[in-house]
């Protein structure tokens, strides 16, 4: 046999698809598990043709999972972003997507027990070093992946899948405002540079000539505009705490507009320099918190209302994203949205042998 096969499941968390595998299923050294995750997927190549990567960074994730060691969490995720045309694999940040497979994965892998209706798992997510907890739908001591619940950019309905996140302000860059201000001036544009889960730039769309709710392919075939924004991204990440971006996919840049189909606002999000049909999970929660920060350029654009609960209705090109924002005494403190998952695929993925032979006694 002269390929190694690792376990694994294939699974869709949320409006993205990744490899869920076990930490102990991997190599212990970074350098060889990341030679292998890229043999995984097929990277680098446009089409990721001689691997299981969909040709999109969406369908080039991996989840890497372990029982934690801390009192205040179930199990450890670590994600990782397989480039699809880069040898590389970032780990700079998080994938709320990829983390709504994370309860379901280790139900299914017995590393956290059913209990009840609704199975709670607590998450450490390793790249920022938060706790996240997955309400996981488990009735008759099982993982339900099918109902009624519908996200925008999956077609169909599954069984809703409830995320909560706590002290996820400054998750990536040390402080929800890195830069310690409201609005930076970039390029001659007003920013505002904030992280809530998610390191992202926000940026008027009418600041650079654009309505806003032009369609992802529109902004992707103008290079001047996208020259533009990894201008203001490559100086934006030092005064962020990132340092260098220029090999990393964060910070993100999101264009806002006026909503136009009754949300707070509409958004145009680059993954770093690609315009994307949708907005990520936590991309929407630093959004949606941007909103509520006075003076920020998202609060004179966004429609939000009061209260203790708000929810904010981020549109992006293909729906919207709800965040459910929660303040105690004017401070925020937590942020809850719903996903789906559905697991697809429960096997082995298979890379050479002469690559990795496998651990010891495998």
């Amino acid at each position: 046999m002269d390929q190694t096969r690792i376990p694994c499941l294939l699974m869709r968390g949320g409006t993205s698809k990744g490899v869920y595998f076990l930490a102990r299923d991997l190599p212990d050294e970074q350098a060889l598990r990341d030679r292998v995750l890229l043999a995984v997927m097929g990277s680098p190549d446009a089409r990721q043709i001689d691997g299981i990567g969909g040709g999109d960074s969406l369908t080039s994730k991996v989840a890497i999972i372990k029982p934690s060691a801390r009192a205040d969490a179930d199990v450890d995720y670590l994600f990782a972003q397989v480039l699809v045309d880069e040898p590389r694999v970032d780990y700079g940040q998080n994938c709320g997507n990829i983390l709504a497979g994370v309860g379901p994965f280790a139900i299914e892998r017995a590393l956290v027990a059913a209990t009840g209706d609704i199975t709670p798992v607590r998450i450490f997510m390793e790249n920022t070093g938060q706790i996240a907890i997955a309400h996981v739908p488990t009735p008759n001591g099982t993982v339900r992946y099918s109902g009624e619940a519908r996200i925008d950019g999956v077609p169909g309905c599954a069984a809703p899948l409830i995320v909560e996140f706590k002290d996820i302000a400054g998750s990536s860059c040390g402080a929800l405002l890195p830069t310690g201000n409201v609005v930076d001036l970039f390029d001659g544009v007003e920013v505002t540079c904030v992280d809530n889960g998610m390191p992202v730039v926000l940026i008027r769309a009418e600041d650079l000539g654009l309505s806003g709710h032009e369609r992802p392919e529109q902004l992707d075939a103008d290079s001047a505009i996208k020259a533009r924004l990894e201008s203001i991204r490559l100086q934006a990440g030092p005064p962020m705490n990132l340092g260098d971006v220029s090999q990393r996919n964060v910070p993100k840049m999101c264009l806002i507009a006026p909503a136009q189909a009754g949300g707070a606002l509409s958004t145009r999000t680059f993954i770093p320099h690609r315009c994307h049909t949708s907005i990520g999970v936590f991309g929407a929660v630093s959004v949606a918190v941007a909103c509520l920060i006075e003076g920020s350029v998202a609060a004179g654009v966004a429609c939000v209302g009061g209260g203790d609960i708000r929810q904010l209705s981020v549109e992006h090109p293909t729906g919207e994203f709800t965040v459910e924002l929660r303040f105690e005494h004017d401070r925020l403190t937590s942020c809850g949205l719903m996903r789906t998952a559905r697991l697809l695929l429960d096997g082995a993925v298979c890379v050479p042998r002469t690559l990795w032979a496998g651990k010891q006694g495998d």
